[in-house]
C-alpha cells in the first residue's frame, strides 16, 4: 500500500505485525511526528523507555520502539538519516488528536512520538537548550520500521514544534509481504545496527523479567 501524505495533513492505518512501513520525505525540511500504539489499545510507544534501554538520545536505524509495559512495538531496519528527534516528546499537533479520534482515543492518548527527520541537539549553553536544525532533512529522505507486533500507526505531516519552515509532505508505504528477522535487514544505515538490536533485546527481556 502506499500513499502520499500532504503537508500539513494526518494519516493512521493498521500494520500487521512483521510488515515494513516505510516514510519517504518528499522535500526539504519534512517531519513526520509518529505515534504507535498496540493493536490491542494496551501497549503504547515509550520514548523514556526506549532511549534509556538503548543509551541514546535519538532514534536511529537498529534501535527498537517499546511500549510502555516492556514490549517490542517496531524496529528501525534501515535509516538514511543517523538522528530522528524524540526529545521533545508529545506535540500539542492537532492533526494528530483528530486522527486519534476517528480510532475511538482522545486527547490523553497523544503521548511521546517519534518526530522522523526532524534533528534536536542540546547546544553548548548554560541552559543546555535544545536548537532544532533546519538543514537535516532532505528531499528522498527514508526510514523503515518492522511491526514487531500488530500496530495502529499515526503519522503527522506538521512542522516541528520547534521548527518555523513550512510543512512539507510525505509519502508512505506499506510492505504487504511479511519480513523476516535477519542481520541484513538490520541497521543498513549504520554498521553498529546489530549490536544495538541485540542489546535492546536483551533490555527487553530484563524488563519482562522485572515485570513477571
Amino acid at each position: 500500500m502506499k500513499h502520499e501524505i500532504p503537508a500539513a495533513a494526518a494519516w493512521s492505518a493498521p500494520v500487521r505485525a512483521g510488515r515494513t512501513i516505510t516514510l519517504t520525505a518528499l522535500a526539504d525540511g519534512a517531519n513526520a511526528s509518529t505515534l504507535i500504539i498496540g493493536a490491542d489499545r494496551l501497549d503504547r510507544l515509550n520514548i523514556p523507555d526506549t532511549l534509556k534501554s538503548q543509551m541514546s538520545a535519538r532514534i536511529r536505524a537498529g534501535m527498537v520502539l517499546m511500549s510502555d509495559r516492556g514490549l517490542a512495538l517496531a524496529t528501525v531496519v534501515a535509516s538514511g538519516s543517523d538522528w530522528h528527534d524524540c526529545l521533545i516528546g508529545a506535540a500539542p499537533d492537532r492533526l494528530l488528536q483528530l486522527e486519534l479520534t476517528k480510532h475511538g482515543f482522545g486527547a490523553a492518548d497523544l503521548h511521546g512520538c517519534v518526530h522522523f527527520f526532524s534533528k534536536v541537539r542540546i547546544t553548548d549553553d548554560a541552559r543546555a537548550s535544545l536548537t532544532f536544525d533546519p538543514d537535516h532533512a532532505r528531499a528522498g529522505d527514508n526510514v523503515t520500521l518492522r511491526a514487531e507486533q500488530d500496530l495502529l500507526v499515526f503519522v503527522s505531516t506538521a512542522a516541528h514544534p520547534l521548527s518555523s519552515t513550512e510543512p512539507a509532505p510525505v509519502a508512505v508505504h506499506i510492505e504487504t509481504a511479511v519480513q523476516t528477522e535477519t542481520a541484513e535487514h538490520i541497521g543498513t544505515a549504520e554498521p553498529e545496527g546489530p549490536e544495538l538490536r541485540a542489546e535492546a533485546v536483551r533490555a527487553l527481556e530484563l524488563t519482562r523479567e522485572l515485570i513477571a
